[in-house]
C-alpha cells in the first residue's frame, strides 16, 4: 500500500487521499482496536451497507444512519418491524436498499443472541484477531469469520465486507508501511486487552 503527504506534511495511507473526510477517519479511527459493542455493530452493519458503494458514500451518511437506526442500540433495532423498515426506505439520509435494511434488523437480532451466547459482540469477534499481511481484500481469519457468521443467521457478511470491519476495528492494522498513523495503531493494540 502507498503513502501520499497530508495536508500536514505526514505521510498516510495513499487510500485516504481521496476526501478530506478520510483523514480524520484515518487519523482517529481507521484500525485502532474496538471492544465496545454498539461500535462494533455499527461497523459491521455500514460496512454491509457499503458493499456494492463506496466507503465515502457511508461516511458522508454515518450520522443519518446512526439516526435511522437508533445510534445502532441493536436491542432497540431488534424490535424494528415492517413500518419500520417502510420508514426507513423513505429516508433520503441513508441507502434505500430494503435488503440492507432488513439485514440491519435481522442482524441485531442475531447480535442479541450472540451476547447471550458468548457475554459480548467484542468477545467473538476478536477471536478472529488477524496479522497484515500486505495487499489484500480478505483473509482466512475474515472468510472464517464471514462463515461463522452466516452460520448464525448472520446477512451482508461476506468475507470481504468481514475484512473490512476487521481492519476498520483493530482486528488487524493494515496501515501503510511509513503511515504516520501505523505506530499509533500498534501501540493502541499492544496496550489493548483482548475481550475474554
Amino acid at each position: 500500500m502507498t503513502t501520499f503527504s497530508g495536508p500536514d506534511g505526514r505521510p498516510r495511507c495513499g487510500w485516504c487521499a481521496a476526501t478530506p473526510a478520510y483523514t480524520a477517519y484515518h487519523d482517529h479511527e481507521w484500525g485502532f482496536p474496538v471492544d465496545d459493542d454498539r461500535r462494533l455493530f455499527e461497523k459491521i452493519c455500514l460496512e454491509g451497507f457499503q458493499s456494492g458503494l463506496s466507503w465515502r458514500t457511508i461516511l458522508e451518511k454515518r450520522e443519518n444512519f446512526r439516526a435511522a437506526f437508533a445510534g445502532f442500540d441493536f436491542r432497540k433495532v431488534a424490535e424494528y418491524g415492517e413500518e419500520d423498515v417502510a420508514r426507513l426506505l423513505q429516508d433520503a439520509g441513508i441507502v434505500r436498499h430494503r435488503a440492507k435494511i432488513e439485514a440491519t434488523i435481522n442482524n441485531a437480532r442475531r447480535a442479541c443472541e450472540m451476547v447471550a451466547a458468548e457475554g459480548s459482540l467484542a468477545a467473538f469477534f476478536w477471536r478472529y484477531e488477524a496479522e497484515p499481511a500486505g495487499i489484500r481484500a480478505t483473509s482466512p481469519e475474515s472468510q472464517a469469520l464471514s462463515k461463522e457468521l452466516r452460520k448464525r443467521g448472520w446477512k451482508f457478511v461476506g468475507p470481504t465486507t468481514a475484512y473490512a470491519f476487521m481492519q476498520a476495528m483493530g482486528l488487524v492494522n493494515d496501515h501503510a508501511e511509513g503511515c504516520a498513523i501505523r505506530d499509533e495503531v500498534a501501540a493502541k493494540r499492544a496496550g489493548f486487552t483482548r475481550p475474554a
